[in-house]
């Protein structure tokens, strides 16, 4: 692979790392020769979002912090995520889908490795922030890549990998190959119809509060005029946090699919003709892949006959595909490397509780 001479021939980054060897990652070529500049602005810090040292994500006036119920894995990562209204807007609250965000709203998205799991606050590096603006009625995804002085961030459309390892929760030394994502990439997961679109932030998955918080999100935001339409909050649904043993486990597995998958598969994604329609809110058994063959068998099936057999995880083939970290069988199909084992226990529990 042929090295592009664009924010130099390479960056050394180091993840603090047990072994605390630097790791070389190389830009691909097709970063050469492409106007950034004509996408979005080069660098993270000349938007404004952060006030102070940038690696603090510390939000300006009018940058919102937010948090999901059930928040998308990928491999592993923490995420801190922040909404950009523009002065003066508001976002209106929609029933089932993502809320009504006005022009020139900025979804933003950080992602970042703490050392050691178990000191989540210490030591933190943060690889890559995702921006959704949204632009003359189109979501744009740009997605910015840290330097290793965690000093800024730079505007990157070709995508990157990186050697990531930490000290996992339960004291396990972990490693992923770490993949940010080319600007295709992103259209991949976030596509409904012919459109980019955000995948979490709805009614359902603000309806909560952020860790170590009492006040409900949604409330926060009527409150603090950055949204419109709300209703009484016992009367906006809420999906559940998957992670939280307290909740049901039909809905702490549902909430799994649905950020998981259900952005692919459902009725306007770009999975639909699969027939497996994956939200929280799915009431048909068969759309959900019970008792449902696959359209297309292939190699991704494994030699089972139906999505989801009731009692048997393991003649499951939405199981075996989300168990698979095989590039011709996994799903999701991108924006993982690892298997995400406490969501693959959750869905084998779920499965063989059926009747």
């Amino acid at each position: 692979m042929k090295q592009a001479l664009i924010l130099g021939l390479a960056v050394w980054i180091w993840m603090g790392c047990e072994t605390k060897k630097p790791v070389l990652v190389v830009v691909e070529e097709e970063s050469m020769g492409t106007e950034l500049s004509s996408l979005g602005n080069t660098t993270l810090s000349s938007y404004g979002f952060f006030k102070g040292d940038l690696k603090n994500l510390e939000p300006s006036e009018g940058v919102v912090h937010y948090e999901l119920n059930s928040p998308l894995f990928t491999d592993y990562a923490f995420k801190k995520r922040f909404i950009k209204f523009p002065p003066g807007t508001q976002a209106g609250y929609h029933e089932s889908d993502i809320l009504n965000f006005p022009e020139g709203t900025v979804l933003i998205k950080n992602f970042y490795y703490p050392a050691d799991f178990r000191k989540p606050n210490d030591s933190i590096r943060i690889l890559e922030t995702r921006l959704l603006v949204l632009d003359n009625g189109t979501w744009k995804a740009l997605p910015y890549i840290w330097n290793d002085e965690q000093t800024e961030a730079f505007l990157d459309v070709a995508g990157r990998s990186i050697d990531v390892r930490w000290t996992h929760y339960d004291g396990s030394q972990k490693h992923v190959l770490y993949s940010v994502p080319n600007l295709n990439q992103c259209k991949g997961c976030h596509l409904r119809g012919d459109q980019v679109m955000p995948i979490g932030p709805s009614a359902r998955q603000l309806n909560g509060s952020i860790n170590g918080h009492s006040e409900n999100q949604l409330v926060q935001l009527a409150q603090g005029g950055w949204l419109t339409g709300l209703p009484p909050i016992e009367k906006v649904a809420r999906l559940a946090s998957y992670e939280n043993v307290n909740e049901s486990l039909d809905s702490r597995a549902r909430a799994w699919l649905e950020i998981n998958c259900a952005h692919c598969h459902r009725p306007d994604g770009p999975a639909k003709t699969s027939g497996l329609h994956l939200l929280a809110d799915t009431k048909n058994p068969y759309e959900l892949g019970v008792g449902k063959a696959p359209v297309a068998a292939g190699r991704g099936s494994g030699g089972r006959n139906f999505d989801i057999v009731p009692g048997n995880p393991d003649a499951s083939i939405l199981y075996y595909r989300i168990n698979s970290d095989d590039p011709g069988v996994m799903m999701p199909e991108l924006g993982k490397k690892l298997i995400h084992t406490e969501g693959i226990d959750l869905i084998r529990e779920w499965i063989s509780s059926m009747k």
